[in-house]
């Protein structure tokens, strides 16, 4: 033959997911590409007679499911895998419920990641209103429970408060003498020494002992992250680092060329790269990374879209709406970025043959930049495929107009968890009852992908399809699901999650499937997805992840 040996893989003896309705016993994929799906005879017969010898399966991998279920690697259509990354990086303090609760988690972050620890400890979540029992701020004392080597820095969750140990006290020397900050406070006792407590613009002093990460930190935090995923059944990324991080843009498209040159990362990965102004998205188109960036290898790693954001959050009301909040009166939410501006931004890109992809929240938001996208439409279609990312307030006019412009939609049905207990209350009934339309979009036909926008919620995949089949959120509420006109069921939810991810990346043709001619790239799961009760699907594992026919994660018996 050629001299180079084949990689070859068999899944036999399992339940194989090839589309709605068709489950087949086995698998054969050589070099990564799915050659034969089918019963086990004919799968081995296909693999057998491939090479003319009869013996195709000579150093197969040959792995028995014992029965289980496989589904198309997952693919998020909107993340920040960076981000994510770092927020493994910080000690993980959110809805601690006391100062002893928030030093211990802190001490076993110490000790999971002596190397991130070494020179100073940062965190992040830590709320005092929540804590049972005392409900006071922690200080200087406190962390030094966690270290008096190196400096300890807490935020709490707002951002605009940060506790901090002794060690930093003294590494600014405040112990001695004390400093006027404008626009912040150093607290102090009685005796005029400081609590540890730092505020606003004083954040900035305590914020600073704490070392930068160097490009090797990021790599490491990146690859933490992959990891994480992969073992969640992800094997596809659509994700926005450039321009969303501490990073500057040209340093991560270099970053991730690196990883992907050096074969480290087990993720295929989609760049949505964040540009915010016009000068700068024309510097990139003309002679930036748009224009030189060599992706020789697209299926692994790839430019991909211009991300934008037009509007805010639900949570913070800044969604920009049509009608005012139901629950602040006058406030319309904030427009991140204007008609004119969006207009040419979508002929700028139009011209360059680059997709757009858009953050929208509120109906007024939505409106707005569907007007944009159609004055770039060709013949009333969209073959750049520019879509709109969240896409959470809708009236079933404007679902009408998405379906009939082909626009996509990147929904995020976790989001509803926390949202379906605000989204009345801001936006009235009848608008919440056409919101996170995943039943609409699946009728009307408008392609529809599933991410989870990472880490504003978890990466992994599970809940998030439990949150678009029951609309009910974790804890089960309410009984009947959201408007649960609403719910899609879970071919639906997987074909979004996979297939309908591909499609938002130009990569149908040969991901997203399990058939013959499409990447091996797939999640061998602990439960039948198909089958389980919908308050099953939550708590899914894959006991097996497999990217271009290898294995990347094997879950270890415990």
């Amino acid at each position: 033959g050629k001299g180079k040996t084949m990689r070859k893989l068999v899944l036999r003896n399992g339940k194989i997911y090839v589309e709605r309705g068709r489950f087949a016993q086995a698998l054969y994929a050589e070099d990564g590409v799915i050659q034969a799906v089918g019963t086990e005879e004919e799968v081995l017969t296909a693999a057998g007679k491939r090479d003319g010898s009869g013996n195709g399966l000579d150093g197969a991998e040959i792995i028995d499911l014992e029965g289980r279920t496989v589904i198309p690697g997952i693919n998020d259509s909107h993340m920040h895998l960076l981000n994510v990354g770092m927020d493994f990086a910080t000690a993980p303090i959110t809805g601690v419920s006391s100062v002893d609760e928030m030093v211990e988690r802190v001490k076993e972050f110490v000790r999971q990641n002596p190397e991130t620890a070494k020179q100073g400890i940062a965190g992040k979540g830590w709320n005092q209103d929540l804590f049972i029992g005392e409900k006071r701020m922690p200080g200087r004392y406190d962390l030094d429970r966690i270290s008096t080597e190196v400096p300890v820095v807490l935020q709490r969750i707002c951002g605009h408060v940060a506790a901090a140990n002794s060690k930093a006290i003294e590494l600014l020397g405040l112990d001695q003498k004390m400093r006027h900050v404008d626009g912040g406070t150093i607290e102090t006792d009685e005796n005029g020494m400081p609590t540890g407590i730092f505020t606003e613009n004083a954040m900035e002093l305590v914020n600073g002992l704490i070392p930068k990460y160097t490009l090797e930190d990021d790599k490491r935090m990146f690859l933490n992250a992959a990891e994480y995923a992969v073992a969640h059944g992800i094997t596809s990324v659509q994700s926005n680092d450039v321009g969303n991080a501490f990073i500057s843009r040209d340093d991560t498209f270099r970053m991730l060329h690196e990883i992907y040159d050096e074969g480290l990362c087990p993720l295929r990965y989609r760049h949505q790269a964040c540009i915010q102004s016009l000068e700068e998205f024309r510097e990139c188109v003309g002679n930036g990374e748009f224009k030189h960036g060599v992706y020789k290898d697209p299926k692994r790693l790839a430019l991909g879209p211009l991300k934008l954001f037009k509007d805010g959050s639900l949570g913070g009301r800044t969604a920009a709406m049509r009608k005012e909040y139901q629950d602040d009166p006058g406030n319309r939410g904030v427009e991140c970025i204007t008609k004119e501006e969006m207009d040419e931004f979508c002929r700028l890109a139009d011209a360059a043959g680059i997709q757009v992809v858009t953050h929208v929240i509120g109906d007024r938001a939505i409106e707005d930049v569907i007007e944009s996208y159609e004055k770039v439409l060709h013949d009333g279609k969209n073959p750049l495929r520019h879509a709109l990312i969240h896409c959470q307030i809708t009236d079933r006019e404007m679902m009408e107009r998405i379906a009939g412009d082909d626009i996509l939609i990147c929904y995020q049905p976790i989001f509803l968890d926390y949202d379906m207990h605000v989204v009345t209350d801001r936006c009235g009934e009848e608008l919440s009852s056409t919101s996170y339309a995943f039943g609409t979009a699946k009728k009307l036909g408008i392609h529809v992908s599933y991410g989870t926008d990472s880490p504003v919620e978890d990466c992994n995949p599970f809940p998030n399809l439990y949150s678009a089949v029951t609309r009910r959120d974790q804890k089960g509420w309410p009984e009947g699901g959201f408007f649960p006109e609403e719910r899609v069921d879970i071919e639906d939810a997987v074909d979004a999650y996979t297939i309908g991810s591909a499609y938002n990346e130009f990569a149908e043709d040969f991901k997203g499937r399990l058939k013959p001619g499409y990447l091996a790239d797939m999640a061998v799961l602990d439960t039948d997805i198909f089958t389980c009760r919908p308050e099953e699907i939550r708590t899914i594992l894959p006991v097996m992840t497999i990217v271009d026919g290898q294995i990347v994660y094997r879950k270890t018996e415990e």
